[in-house]
């Protein structure tokens, strides 16, 4: 599968840039994207076999591509995860916090176990990629980031447990993008649908 783009080739030259939610859908076309413009991959999953599957793709097309499985809700491991990243390339350039998930539910059937479950995939575990990205890198170097949403703004019947975590993304990204801008870091988001 060939990805070409309305974007200038070697747009991202030289430029590491974490994916995560990386092994399919979103994720996965984006990287093959940034890594078609000549940026330099970092695929990040919790399923090891689809970032290696994505990655190979990517490589034969001939981009950079290289996996990092992670459980994004873990925040030891997300740190561990930054901090390998910036060692071996020495700064991360951008982030796309596009790892989410959830299930069709209406309200009164989801559990509280379930609620914070997709709270913890489509929430925390953005805010706690982000914070890393920004505190091990981008506060001293400048970058960008990109976060996910859905089109949450009347509501979502059958995914309120999905709506309130990307509503509560959607605040994250606006409050970031004030904090961190004095750092030359650029906070928006995206939400498709």
């Amino acid at each position: 599968m060939s990805y070409s783009s309305v974007f200038r080739p070697g747009l991202f030259d030289g430029q590491v840039i974490v994916v995560t939610g990386a092994g399919s859908g979103i994720g996965r076309c984006t990287a093959h994207e940034l890594a078609a413009l000549g940026a330099s991959t970092v695929l990040v999953g919790r399923r090891a076999e689809k970032l290696d599957a994505v990655a190979q793709e990517i490589r034969a097309e001939g981009g950079t591509a290289e996996t990092a499985p992670c459980d994004i809700r873990d925040e030891d491991r997300v740190r561990e995860l930054v901090q390998q990243v910036v060692a071996r390339h020495g700064r991360i350039h951008a982030l796309v916090n596009n790892a989410g998930g959830q299930f069709p539910a209406p309200l009164e059937e989801i559990s509280a176990r379930g609620w914070q479950a997709v709270l913890n995939t489509n929430l925390t575990g953005g805010f706690l990629v982000a914070r890393e990205c920004y505190r091990q890198s981008l506060q001293a170097h400048g970058g960008a980031i990109v976060n996910m949403l859905a089109d949450m703004w009347h509501g979502m019947p059958g995914m309120g447990h999905s709506g309130a975590a990307r509503a509560g993304m959607l605040n994250f990204t606006e409050t970031a993008a004030a904090e961190w801008a004095c750092k030359g870091v650029r906070v928006n988001a995206v939400a498709p649908g």
